[in-house]
């Protein structure tokens, strides 16, 4: 599968017209390293306007965010090869999937679109949503122009090990200990055992 570099300048330009962008906030995400789920929770709350105090539910007071570097979208786990994305034709049997790394390859810019419009809510708004997300695979955008911001992501905090994980491996210390412990004191008794033997 061949790789999209390039963007469409029509396309990624398309439907402003429909966007009132009076008072709206270009907020750029750069995605190069960033985890796709963090990224697009953070996406999906400034393209909500949750981020502002005026926030309405029943009012779509959301920024523009255009997302840079979508191809280097990072995913944890096993998750390239293991979560799988469905569609279906709509013929008897026709039920296609694609892996993430394959849709990497193919369209990585819809993969970052299905997570963030997967997390908004399913209501008249949503459409609106989207047309304010504007993706691209590299670094290259026609809003150059614009006033944009900079989003600085929160910080990852990375805890070291799962508890079960810590937990097994401090079971696994104490009976190392254990068995140290027991053998020192059977070498001890054996010590003096030959003590007496030598004496008499």
């Amino acid at each position: 599968m061949k790789m999209v570099n390039s963007f469409n300048m029509k396309r990624a330009a398309a439907g402003l017209r429909r966007i009132n962008l009076d008072g709206l906030r270009w907020r750029v995400f750069d995605a190069k390293g960033q985890v796709l789920g963090r990224l697009a929770s953070q996406i999906a709350t400034v393209v909500q306007g949750k981020d502002k105090p005026t926030y309405t539910p029943n009012r779509d007071d959301g920024d523009m965010c255009v997302v840079l570097n979508a191809k280097d979208i990072c995913v944890t786990g096993r998750k390239l090869t293991d979560k799988v994305y469905y569609w279906h034709t709509g013929y008897i049997g026709h039920l296609k999937k694609r892996t993430l790394e394959d849709q990497m390859a193919k369209d990585p810019t819809d993969v970052i679109r299905k997570a963030v419009l997967r997390m908004l809510p399913r209501n008249k708004l949503r459409d609106d949503r989207d047309r304010k997300l504007r993706i691209f695979p590299g670094s290259e955008h026609p809003f150059v122009d614009r006033p944009l911001e900079p989003y600085v992501m929160p910080p990852r905090t990375v805890r070291e090990m799962r508890p079960r994980a810590r937990r097994a491996m401090i079971r696994e210390q104490k009976k190392a200990l254990l068995q140290q412990q027991n053998n020192n004191d059977e070498k001890k008794k054996g010590k003096k055992r030959e003590a007496p033997e030598e004496s008499a």
